[in-house]
């Protein structure tokens, strides 16, 4: 669609720049590696993510918005079979998109070939903005095959899919952040979406805290399935960050895009 690349990635700078500057005014946990080093490697990442995904686009004909296009003047899936209102079609589109990378994020811990990959975002040792950009390629390339599975056979507006989109990386970003809300606010917030203080029992190095919390949006998923831990076990300023037996090397790119092949 016309100037969604400008929209979508204006909004991701805008948003980044606004949560890097509050959790530099009110972070919530104190860092352990030096952040320059961290953010070069995470920006890295992502450079090499958008690569991936480009080179994707070569070998398919359509991603996912392109896929919602085709699919209506198509007349494929679900949705436009249906002929919903584009209002109704777009609330249904992001929450139906948004509980399928729930349902991804949690298979990803569970398949041990998949968390190899997801585990290259867990093996970040401090929690911000960044480590909601550090994901495998191979990752990401996978989770855009997953999309484009599901807009054919849904057949949702091609905004909603980028409405969904640019929340999810909203919503990522935000929950990622190494940033303080007040108590009474995080219990206000994580009643419909994830807060840091959620979300970061995610990252524990304890297995038990790390296979849950598995929402970046809404948080109702996870407390439909059961999935769902209010706060880790030592606390937010004790806990640790990351995998149980790694040592500091996460803020090396080499060492972050070779983890999936690592032994351990």
């Amino acid at each position: 669609m016309e100037n969604e690349t400008v929209i979508r990635l204006g909004v991701f700078l805008g948003l980044f720049a606004t949560l890097a500057l509050i959790e530099a005014w009110v972070p919530r946990r104190v860092r352990t590696q030096p952040r320059g080093t961290r953010w070069i490697t995470n920006w890295a990442i992502i450079v090499i993510d958008t690569l991936t995904l480009r080179l994707l686009a070569l070998a398919l004909p359509l991603l996912a918005v392109g896929a919602a296009m085709d699919a209506q003047s198509q007349g494929w899936g679900v949705m436009n079979a249906l002929d919903l209102p584009l209002w109704l079609a777009i609330i249904v589109t992001v929450l139906i998109f948004d509980f399928a990378i729930w349902a991804q994020h949690l298979i990803t811990h569970k398949v041990p070939i998949l968390w190899r990959f997801h585990r290259v975002h867990h093996a970040d040792r401090d929690i911000d903005v960044t480590t909601a950009i550090r994901f495998h390629p191979v990752e990401i390339a996978l989770s855009m095959l997953l999309k484009i599975g599901l807009v054919y056979l849904l057949g949702p507006p091609a905004i909603g899919i980028i409405i969904f989109e640019i929340v999810l990386n909203g919503t990522a970003m935000f929950n990622h952040a190494n940033i303080k809300l007040p108590l009474w606010l995080d219990a206000i917030v994580r009643r419909i979406l994830v807060t840091p203080d959620m979300h970061r029992v995610h990252h524990s190095d304890q297995r038990s805290e790390h296979d849950s919390n598995y929402g970046f949006a809404l948080s109702i998923w996870d407390q439909m399935f059961g999935t769902y831990i209010a706060q880790p076990e030592k606390g937010h300023d004790e806990m640790t960050i990351g995998l149980e037996w790694q040592d500091d090397r996460p803020s090396k790119l080499g060492w972050s895009l070779s983890l999936p092949f690592q032994r351990k």
